[in-house]
């Protein structure tokens, strides 16, 4: 996700990549951390001599794989942020390290904790970079199988306790690492609507974050605390809970079951257009979010995507060879999730996926965005006189969900209006606006005679409903409660 010049959503894949490499032969000079590790524990006792020859290259093949996992996982984030095939080969590279790494020290454990004084913490911290790499994986392609992936890693952590012993130690960094995988596994189980184990998560995370604080008094206590009052208000906006007909809470889902598809409508032709990419936009101002994903977000991107499937018999899982019956297209379209994204930022994701977007494909683009009205009566009604929504900037936001100009001879230029967008209606678009001006957009016009839908949120509410509108979105609320609100524009 994109929050100004940070991390954006990934760019897409069908299948996982095939991860035949084998890791090279570590070089014969690099000793130095294998040298470090076995006098230390050397230190207690014995000659460096006495080390069998065996164990010895078992500490100097660990520690090889573990420098060249870090070393790869660290440079994901030098990763193109868009594209379709830039990344392949690279995020290939690290699940082929992470995937010997996790096997060797299964399989060396006792040298390697009488030898090289592997703590569980550390075996904890593999797990949990596994775990990124499967949710990273499922940001790039869209395929919610891998966030299964990423749940078994993450519960591992948890029921084999690799973190338990973090707390007895007078190492800050190690709890933050603590503390992290825990906010990260709790992104994945409210994607899964796993709410039972989120709601454990966050208990004990708040315990973790209450003896972290009292231990070390440190500076970052404000914003761990955020972080709880953010996930609570999250559980607290969704997902939407409803009573079945024997009075239980049955949580409902967003996503597309295998057997939920609606049935075509007498007459319709089958695969002339398919959603191939979405780009999902996020920038209301006081919005629940949780890692910055908003409520809408969240709720948007579900709809995109298939109920998640066993990976193992969907496809290989990465590092394994692909099955013959490979599914041949992607399950899911792919997204891009930006969050408060500037204007710049905006167009040059939008620009990716047009050019990427296949033949008889659809491009959709989901604005949920404060709105930013015009100052004053222009003498043109053209597509840069009925503002838009607001884009990220530096500035201070002005009178809340409403931006204004304090220039009225100059447009907004922090702004997303309807004329940015006509450059792509060469191509089928589909455009859904939550905002409180999403009436800029009802004029849209299409230039190129290509398939053209806009589909806009209200801009008034009962009062009653106007903070919950505010909080969880105009667009959502009004497509599950009062369709027949919603206004569409089919051109």
């Amino acid at each position: 996700m994109v929050r100004g010049a940070r991390q954006p959503q990934q760019p897409r894949s069908r299948l996982a990549p095939r991860l035949t490499g084998t890791v090279e032969k570590p070089p014969r000079k690099r000793k130095s951390r294998t040298e470090f590790a076995l006098k230390e524990i050397m230190s207690s006792g014995g000659a460096e001599d006495d080390i069998p020859q065996g164990e010895r290259k078992t500490v100097t093949d660990f520690c090889y794989l573990l420098d060249k996992s870090k070393q790869l996982f660290n440079g994901l984030r030098d990763l193109p942020q868009y594209g379709q095939k830039q990344w392949q080969s690279y995020f290939g590279r690290t699940f082929d390290v992470y995937t010997k790494l996790w096997k060797f020290q299964q399989q060396h454990r006792q040298v390697l904790d009488n030898r090289y004084g592997l703590k569980r913490w550390q075996i904890g911290e593999i797990a949990s970079k596994i775990g990124q790499l499967y949710y990273h994986y499922y940001l790039r392609t869209s395929e919610t199988s891998y966030l299964n992936e990423a749940f078994s890693f993450y519960s591992a952590i948890r029921q084999r306790s690799y973190y338990s012993q973090v707390n007895k130690e007078d190492r800050p960094e190690l709890v933050v690492k603590k503390l992290r995988y825990y906010a990260r596994f709790i992104v994945v189980c409210l994607l899964l609507n796993k709410m039972d184990v989120v709601k454990d998560l966050v208990k004990e995370l708040s315990d973790e974050i209450e003896d972290y604080t009292h231990r070390f008094n440190t500076e970052d206590q404000v914003e761990w605390n955020l972080v709880l009052q953010e996930v609570a208000a999250f559980i607290e906006a969704d997902p939407v809970m409803i009573l079945n007909d024997d009075n239980t809470i049955v949580i409902t889902s967003n996503r597309l079951a295998e057997t939920g598809a609606p049935l075509l409508e007498q007459g319709m032709i089958v695969g002339q257009l398919s959603l191939a990419d979405a780009l999902i936009i996020g920038n209301c101002n006081n919005q629940v979010k949780f890692s910055e994903l908003t409520v809408d977000m969240f709720r948007m991107l579900q709809a995109l995507e298939r109920e998640p499937m066993n990976l193992a018999s969907q496809m290989n899982k990465p590092g394994m060879q692909e099955s013959a019956d490979k599914p041949t297209r992607r399950e899911n379209p792919h997204k891009y999730l930006l969050y408060k994204p500037t204007f710049s930022q905006l167009y040059t994701f939008l620009a990716a996926s047009f050019k990427e977007l296949p033949a008889n494909s659809v491009l959709l683009i989901y604005l949920s965005a404060t709105g930013v009205f015009p100052t004053g009566r222009s003498d043109s009604e053209g597509p840069y006189d009925f503002g838009g929504v607001l884009t990220n900037s530096n500035r201070d936001i002005i009178n809340g969900d409403a931006i204004h100009k304090r220039n009225q001879s100059h447009k907004e230029m922090h702004c997303l209006h309807p004329g940015d967008l006509y450059p792509f209606t060469r191509k089928p678009l589909f455009i859904i606006v939550d905002s409180s001006n999403s009436v800029a957009y009802k004029n849209f016009t299409n230039l190129f005679g290509q398939p053209l839908v806009c589909l806009l949120s209200p801009t008034a509410y009962p009062k009653a409903l106007q903070v919950l509108m505010s909080l969880c979105g105009r667009w959502h609320f009004t497509a599950t409660s009062q369709p027949e609100a919603l206004s569409a524009d089919i051109v």
